[in-house]
């Protein structure tokens, strides 16, 4: 049930912003599972929120689309916020993120812009996988390196996607991989 409530609130957040001719991008764990799923579609996770890549310029729009539903904004350190009428938990808000900037200041890379989404078969714009990629190892949080090891573990990261991140984020994740192997033969 919690699970269908976050794909209802996705697809309703999406499609309102959508009619509205408003540029996003669904990024976070649900894009994760989106692109997890076309290769194992057994071995995606769950997750509570709605992260949405956006222009800062459109936050007005955006906020006038969200009211229009109900969400009540509410502003953070370093993104926006809005909270569901039915479900008023931060947890499973709708988490802004801004196109083109830093997340924090001290990472090596902005978040893609939107020039990186493409439309989903379930009629949404979803991040392309290697901008995603990139988002993931330039975070690096607990649960980028799962949202990461996700992406491995299905056979989603092919060698065009690894061509499409920067070296240093190539790195990372060649280290990551060897770190997952030597963890894997030193559990069997």
């Amino acid at each position: 049930m919690a699970m269908e409530r976050v794909e209802q609130r996705l697809l309703r957040v999406t499609g309102a912003l959508d009619v509205a001719g408003i540029g996003y991008a669904v990024i976070g764990g649900n894009a994760v599972a989106i692109w997890v799923a076309k290769f194992n579609p057994a071995a995606t996770r769950t997750t509570k929120d709605v992260d949405l890549l956006v222009r800062r310029d459109d936050v007005a729009s955006i906020t006038h689309v969200m009211a229009g539903l109900g969400f009540r904004r509410e502003d953070l350190r370093s993104l926006v916020l809005f909270l569901d009428p039915d479900e008023p938990d931060r947890r499973s808000g709708v988490h802004l993120v801004w196109a083109g900037e830093k997340v924090r200041s001290s990472y090596a890379h902005a978040a893609p812009t939107l020039d990186a989404a493409t439309r989903d078969e379930s009629g949404f714009l979803v991040l392309a996988l290697p901008a995603l990629l990139q988002m993931k190892l330039t975070s690096w949080r607990d649960i980028d390196r799962v949202h990461v090891g996700d992406m491995l573990g299905a056979g989603a990261v092919d060698e065009a996607v690894r061509a499409a991140l920067p070296a240093d984020l190539r790195d990372k994740l060649e280290q990551f991989e060897r770190a997952r192997r030597d963890d894997d033969e030193w559990n069997r």
